[in-house]
């Protein structure tokens, strides 16, 4: 029955959208060195989860490209509501890149009406455009979706009918983003089939109470929130390539891609990584760890590649060491490659990887603190004085400070990437 269940859910899923479903974007943004990156959003943007991972992964994966990364998150907002700020807010950062994600809120949490699109098709239209305008390229992402299980909390068990009736008002809206972005010749992010299609195989193994979409239905956990970092980095031309190390057996190893082989010795590499894996958090099982959801995702695969290759092995069973961990590969795995940021839960580089999320989760949380609590409210200021031009020159200077802040919280952020030796020792399966 589960597996009927899945199949008539993708199947409706592939109804409501057939292109966006197994959609890879057609133009995707370039990530130059020195990029500006905006992420804009309500809520969800807001708990400052997608938006960390995305700003960890560009910072320990592709240290090379010096990208800063600000998030503009707020709780409850529509597309019309950041319409409203973004001129004060958003611009005066000169994004080079905005990914856009509202939905969740626009829909209302009813069924999907005309008058829903239309409030929220026109105030996007409109923010691409003037992001457009001022020279950003826009990935238009669609809004995430709810859980199945756990959206409504008045139901009695299994499926929530209400879940199913506003997963269909947000693909609705998924159509929507989808068509301004093909309008704009821009980027789409498909944030909404990511999701839903990770949801089912996930609940469909792990079964009914992991959550996917949140405990409370719609604001996603670590896992989820997984998921939307990766609907958003498959938008931008990133290539997942982080790096090799290869391995001749009884000859030497190299190095590449920010790897740098120091030593080998009877399998053993001695190695200095400037570039580091996304390292994943909690366990198989946990919804609020990201390590659970990678089973039911081609994130690995796509853009978390360290490769280990050996060759002229002369058993067919190998032992690989890294860390604390082994793992036991044959000839034929090791001489195609290994992808190691898959295959070890715990390694070596996952410590540095942590301690740049974690100096970006305090630039993330300052940014927060800078826009609501502050810059948003020059607007209010200006107009209750009637633009005095002291007053504005004073706004001029807090926002230059805070700035200058936020500058500061990025270098440190930055400062977090130090090369690092460790060892992988390949030997003979016992």
């Amino acid at each position: 029955m589960r597996n009927l269940n899945r199949l008539v859910l993708l199947a409706a899923i592939a109804f409501l959208a057939p292109s966006a479903i197994a959609q890879s974007p057609v133009k995707k943004a370039e990530v130059k060195p020195g990029a500006r990156i905006a992420i804009v959003g309500d809520s969800i943007t807001e708990q400052k989860l997608y938006s960390r991972f995305i700003e960890s992964y560009l910072t320990a994966c592709y240290p090379e490209l010096n990208v800063r990364v600000f998030q503009f998150g707020w709780s409850g907002e529509t597309a019309g509501g950041f319409l409203s700020r973004m001129d004060n807010d958003l611009l005066p950062f000169k994004p080079d890149i905005v990914t856009l994600c509202y939905g969740m809120n626009d829909g209302g949490y009813a069924p999907f009406s005309k008058a829903t699109g239309e409030r929220f098709e026109k105030p996007l239209r409109e923010i691409v455009k003037k992001a457009k305008a001022a020279g950003a390229t826009v990935v238009v992402g669609s809004p995430g979706a709810v859980d199945q299980y756990f959206f409504d909390k008045q139901k009695s068990g299994g499926k929530s009918p209400k879940a199913e009736m506003y997963n269909g008002t947000l693909a609705k809206l998924r159509d929507i983003s989808m068509s301004i972005a093909k309008d704009n010749e821009m980027p789409f992010a498909n944030v909404h089939d990511t999701m839903t299609v990770a949801m089912v195989k996930a609940q469909e193994t792990l079964g009914d109470k992991y959550y996917v979409c949140g405990a409370d239905g719609f604001h996603p956990a670590a896992n989820g929130q997984l998921l939307m970092a990766f609907a958003f980095m498959r938008s931008l031309q990133l290539d997942g390539n982080l790096g090799s190390v290869q391995l001749d057996m009884g000859s030497d190893a190299k190095g590449a891609g920010g790897h740098k082989v120091l030593s080998e010795k009877d399998g053993t590499i001695e190695i200095e990584s400037t570039r580091f894996p996304f390292a994943f958090s909690g366990d198989d099982k946990d919804p609020n760890g990201t390590r659970s959801i990678t089973a039911f995702t081609s994130f690995n695969e796509e853009f978390n590649r360290f490769t280990l290759l050996v060759s002229n092995a002369k058993s067919d069973k190998l032992s690989v060491t890294w860390g604390k961990e082994s793992k036991i590969f044959t000839k034929a795995e090791l001489q195609k490659g290994v992808n190691l940021a898959a295959a070890f839960a715990n390694h070596p580089l996952s410590a540095a990887f942590q301690k740049v999320d974690a100096a970006v989760a305090d630039h993330q949380n300052f940014q927060t603190f800078m826009i609501k609590s502050v810059i948003t409210q020059h607007r209010g200021i200006l107009a209750m004085t009637q633009g005095d031009p002291e007053i504005a020159k004073a706004l001029e200077t807090v926002r230059d400070r805070l700035w200058m802040n936020d500058a500061k919280r990025y270098d440190a952020v930055r400062a977090t990437i130090k090369p690092v030796k460790h060892t992988i020792v390949v030997a003979k399966a016992e």
